[in-house]
């Protein structure tokens, strides 16, 4: 049986991008159907206490790179938006560049679509960003973030990683993980994090 499994994604957030990191090393090692989903930090903060509203960080702004990855979606379908978040994230994440601004060019560029920067200064796609964030967010509750992650219709907030794990590693906590997320009483198994992050 072939595992269908929707991941759902914020550009900038670490964690995501260390989890797409681990469902990739599964996807490598077994036939699964990854897709990837926009999910939105913009959306999911919007008028939370203690966060800096998103008009107030101009180009740093976290709907800009979501706005752009509708964009691409829109124009160049799923291949698309997923090489659009496996290059804005190698640069953002494991390159370290920075600011935001200059990673979406570059990743634009890279995709040969520079002209999508418009979308990052409009609200043409906001209604499709939300519309996803909220078709991943849903079904495990708004009191979680990023990375969310379906797996045969069952949603799931998680994993959060420090690291990315590797070959049967990788397999074991997939797993592992279905098994969990798939019995309807359990909610939450957690730890502290402790050690730094790692993007590759």
């Amino acid at each position: 049986m072939v595992n269908k499994v929707d991941f759902y994604f914020d550009p900038v957030c670490p964690f995501a991008w260390i989890a797409f990191g681990w469902i990739k090393e599964v996807e490598a090692q077994r036939d699964i159907d990854l897709n990837v989903r926009i999910m939105s930090l913009a959306v999911l903060n919007d008028g939370r206490e203690g966060h800096t509203p998103e008009s107030a960080k101009g180009l740093d702004s976290a709907w800009r790179p979501v706005r752009v990855a509708g964009a691409v979606e829109e124009r160049l379908g799923q291949p698309g938006l997923r090489r659009y978040y496996e290059t804005f994230g190698r640069l953002f994440h494991v390159e370290r560049v920075r600011g935001r601004d200059k990673v979406i060019r570059e990743t634009l560029a890279r995709l040969d679509v520079d002209d999508l920067i418009a979308a990052a200064d409009t609200t043409d796609y906001d209604e499709a960003v939300r519309k996803s964030h909220d078709a991943g967010m849903e079904p495990v509750g708004l009191d979680v973030g990023t990375p969310t992650i379906h797996v045969d219709g069952v949603a799931f907030f998680g994993p959060v990683l420090s690291a990315i794990p590797r070959g049967q590693d990788a397999l074991d906590m997939f797993d592992g993980t279905l098994l969990i997320a798939r019995n309807p009483h359990f909610s939450e198994l957690k730890r502290t994090r402790s050690r730094e992050l790692r993007y590759d």
